[in-house]
C-alpha cells in the first residue's frame, strides 16, 4: 500500500489543480513477467458537481471500454463476477473514494496482454467508462537492448531489461557467456517511468572481429522461487576485412588452364575483385571468388591481386603466376659481310621461362661461352678468314629448345697456296698458281723477259682459270722451254700475280719437278739391282732342286754371254703420259730422269746357249733354251 501511495503522491497534487471533469490517469504502457503479478496505477476523476448517493463503484475492463459489446470483466467492486480467466487473480489496491482505481493481478499469463479501460459507477446515471487505457505486456523472456549496428574495436553496451511492477516480488538480472569477453564491466539500475519500474543491467565490453557469431545471454530470475527467465542473442559485429587469402604463388605450363582461388574474412562480406595491373578481371559480393584463367600465356604472367572491401575497411593480397614455356625463337643479327681484322659483336636474344641457356655454335662447334640469360653476346676479335662460316645461336630450357642462325662472310686479301709452282712437259714447261681470296683473286702471269701479261688464254700460252668457293687456280702452258740451267733442266722465269679489292702480290714461281725426277732416278737404280740379285738366287735354288731329284750332283747352270734384253717399270699409260707427256707404253730406265718413283710390276729374263740337264724348265721354238721367273 504504501509503494503505491508513494506513485500517486504526484498525481494528487495535480488532480488538486485540474478541472473537475471525467478523467482518469493510467500508464499508456506497462509490462510484466509470466507467472508474476502486475500492479497497474490508476487515477479518476469526475465532475465535482456530482454527489455520490450509494457510494463509488468501477469496473475494470479487458479488451473493449464499451458494456454493450460485453467485454470481458476484469474486476468488479460491486460483486465478485468476473470472466472466467480472471478469477482469483485481481484485487483492487486502490480506495475509490479517494480517487484511487489501481488495480493487482496475480499470476499473469501472455493471454492477459491486452488493454484495460477503467469504469466509473457513482450511482444513478453517473456512470462513465473512461477512453484512456493501459496497455499490458506480459513477458515469457526479458528484453535485451542491442545496438543497431555493432562495430568491431568499438564500445558496445548491451542492457538487459526485467519490469518490477510486482511489489512482494523483485528480479534479479544476470549476464551468461561472458567469460571470453575482454574486460567486461556490468551496470545494474532501476528506472522509474510513468509510475512503471524496469529493472536493468548494462553490460560494457568493446567486441572484436572474433566475437561475431558469439552467443550472449541474460537471466531474469526471482529469488527464492522457481520463476527464471532467459534471452540469447548472437553478436552481429562488423569489422573491415582482416585476412586475404589466395593461392600460393605458382607455376603453370603455357596452353594450360588455372583457378586462382580468393577467401576475406569480412563482416559483412566484401565486394572481392581479382585485379591484374590496373585491370580488375572479375568481382563479386561474396565471402570468396574464383578466377579461372585458360589457355594462359607468357602474356598471363604477372602479379595479380584480390581486394576486399565492404565498407568498414579495405584489404588486398597479391600472388604471382608464373608461365613455364620452351625458349622462342632466339633473334640473331642478320647476315653480314666483313672485312678481316674486323672486331664484331653478335647478338642473341630469346625469351623462355625458365630463363634458357644461350650458345653459340660455328658450323656445330661451340664457340664462346655458355650464358644463361636472356641475351649473349659473342664478340669476335680482329675476324680472320677462319672466321667465316655460319653461326648459330641455339636457346635451351627444361621444356624445349629453338635456334636461329646467320652467316658471316670475311673478305680479305689475297694469299698465293703452296700449290703453285712450274713443272716440266713434253710441250714445254707449265705453270700453276693458286691463291685464296675474298673476293675470289684474279690471276695474272708476266714473263718478265719477254715483258708479257699473261691474263686470257692464246694460242702461244694455253691460258686456263678456274674458280672453286674462295680459291682461283691459273694455268700456262710455255711452249719454249728456253735455256737450260747447269743441271740441265730449262731456265723458267714466270711471275704470278694475284689481287682483289683488298691487295695485290706478285710472285716467282719455283721450277720444282726437278727434285722429284731425281728421286726416280735413284729409286729405279736400287730397284734394278734388287731384282737382278732375286733372280740369281732363284735359278740356283731351281738348279739345285733338279739335281737332287735326279740322283746326280747338281749341276749348275752355265751362262754363256747372257743378255740382260730389258728390265722395264711397267705404270699405267695415262699416268706416264700425265708425268712424261709422251705417247710410248715403255721407256728404259736410263730415260727415267723424268719419272717419279713408281711400283715394280713385273721382271722377265732370257738366257741364250745355256746347256742344261733333261728335264729343264723349257724350250723356245727356236731350239734354245731358256728359265723364266715371274715376280708379280
Amino acid at each position: 500500500t504504501m509503494w503505491c501511495l508513494e506513485l500517486l503522491l504526484p498525481l494528487l497534487l495535480f488532480i488538486n489543480d485540474a478541472s473537475c471533469q471525467w478523467n482518469v490517469w493510467l500508464p499508456r504502457d506497462i509490462s510484466a513477467m509470466t507467472n508474476s503479478c502486475v500492479v497497474i496505477p490508476c487515477t479518476f476523476m469526475y465532475p465535482s458537481g456530482i454527489r455520490p448517493n450509494r457510494g463509488i463503484h468501477g469496473i475494470w475492463y479487458f479488451g473493449q471500454p464499451y458494456p454493450q459489446l460485453f467485454p470481458p470483466v476484469v474486476f468488479k467492486s460491486r460483486t465478485d463476477v468476473v470472466h472466467e480467466s480472471y478469477k482469483g487473480r485481481t484485487k483492487l489496491l486502490g480506495d475509490l473514494h479517494q480517487r484511487n482505481c489501481t488495480l493487482l493481478i496475480n499470476n499473469i499469463g501472455t493471454e492477459h496482454s491486452g488493454r484495460y479501460y477503467f469504469r466509473a459507477d457513482l450511482g444513478g446515471a453517473n456512470i462513465y467508462t473512461y477512453p484512456d487505457f493501459t496497455e499490458l505486456k506480459v513477458l515469457d523472456q526479458p528484453n535485451i537492448d542491442v545496438p543497431e549496428e555493432i562495430v568491431s574495436d568499438e564500445s558496445l553496451e548491451l542492457t538487459c531489461y526485467a519490469p518490477d511492477n510486482c511489489p512482494d516480488m523483485t528480479p534479479e538480472i544476470k549476464w551468461m557467456y561472458t567469460d571470453y569477453l575482454p574486460d567486461p564491466e556490468f551496470s545494474p539500475d532501476l528506472v522509474e517511468d510513468s509510475n512503471t519500474a524496469v529493472l536493468s543491467n548494462t553490460l560494457t565490453f568493446t567486441p572484436r572481429p572474433m566475437h561475431n557469431g558469439q552467443l550472449l545471454g541474460c537471466r531474469v530470475y526471482y529469488p527464492n522461487t522457481t520463476l527464471v527467465y532467459e534471452r540469447y542473442i548472437s553478436l552481429d559485429v562488423k569489422y573491415a576485412p582482416r585476412s586475404v587469402w589466395v593461392n600460393a604463388s605458382s607455376e603453370v605450363m603455357e596452353g594450360s588452364s588455372v583457378t586462382l582461388h580468393c577467401e576475406v574474412d569480412s563482416n559483412p562480406p566484401a565486394r572481392i575483385a581479382w585485379m591484374f595491373g590496373d585491370q580488375e578481371l572479375l568481382w563479386d559480393t561474396a565471402s570468396n571468388v574464383s578466377l579461372t584463367l585458360d589457355d594462359v600465356t607468357p602474356a598471363n604472367e604477372g602479379i595479380y591481386t584480390c581486394v576486399g572491401d565492404n565498407g568498414y575497411g579495405i584489404m588486398n593480397t597479391s600472388l604471382y603466376l608464373a608461365v613455364k614455356y620452351p625458349p622462342h625463337e632466339p633473334v640473331v643479327n642478320g647476315s653480314i659481310t666483313v672485312v678481316e681484322g674486323t672486331t664484331l659483336a653478335l647478338h642473341c636474344s630469346t625469351q623462355g621461362s625458365p630463363a634458357p641457356t644461350l650458345t653459340w655454335l660455328k658450323d656445330g662447334q661451340l664457340v664462346g661461352t655458355i650464358t644463361a640469360d636472356e641475351l649473349s653476346v659473342l664478340t669476335i676479335v680482329e675476324i680472320t678468314p677462319q672466321g667465316d662460316g655460319q653461326y648459330r645461336c641455339l636457346a635451351e630450357n627444361e621444356h624445349g629448345r629453338a635456334s636461329s642462325s646467320l652467316n658471316i662472310t670475311v673478305e680479305y686479301a689475297p694469299v698465293l697456296l703452296e700449290e703453285s709452282k712450274c713443272t716440266v712437259v713434253r710441250e714445254g714447261v707449265q705453270c700453276v698458281c693458286m691463291a685464296t681470296g675474298n673476293p675470289e683473286p684474279t690471276i695474272e702471269f708476266y714473263l718478265p723477259d719477254l715483258n708479257i701479261t699473261i691474263n686470257e688464254t692464246d694460242g702461244r700460252y694455253n691460258f686456263y682459270t678456274h674458280t672453286d668457293g674462295h680459291t682461283s687456280t691459273g694455268m700456262i702452258k710455255l711452249r719454249e722451254k728456253g735455256e737450260r740451267v747447269d743441271n740441265g733442266s730449262p731456265a723458267v722465269n714466270v711471275h704470278c700475280s694475284i689481287s682483289n679489292a683488298y691487295g695485290r702480290e706478285s710472285i716467282l714461281l719455283e721450277l720444282q719437278q726437278e727434285k722429284k725426277y731425281m728421286m726416280a732416278v735413284i729409286v729405279g737404280t736400287i730397284g734394278g739391282v734388287a731384282v737382278i740379285a732375286f733372280i740369281i738366287a732363284a735359278v740356283r735354288y731351281v738348279g739345285h732342286n733338279n739335281k737332287k731329284e735326279n740322283g746326280n750332283p747338281r749341276q749348275d747352270v752355265v751362262l754363256e754371254n747372257p743378255a740382260l734384253y730389258y728390265s722395264a717399270v711397267k705404270k699405267d699409260k695415262q699416268n706416264l703420259r700425265k708425268k712424261v707427256g709422251e705417247d710410248g707404253d715403255f721407256q728404259s730406265v736410263g730415260s727415267m730422269a723424268g719419272l717419279e718413283r713408281q711400283e715394280l710390276n713385273y721382271a722377265s729374263l732370257e738366257f741364250i746357249g745355256a746347256r742344261s740337264r733333261e728335264g729343264a724348265s723349257g724350250r723356245r721354238d727356236d731350239g734354245s733354251n731358256y728359265t723364266e721367273i715371274k715376280a708379280k
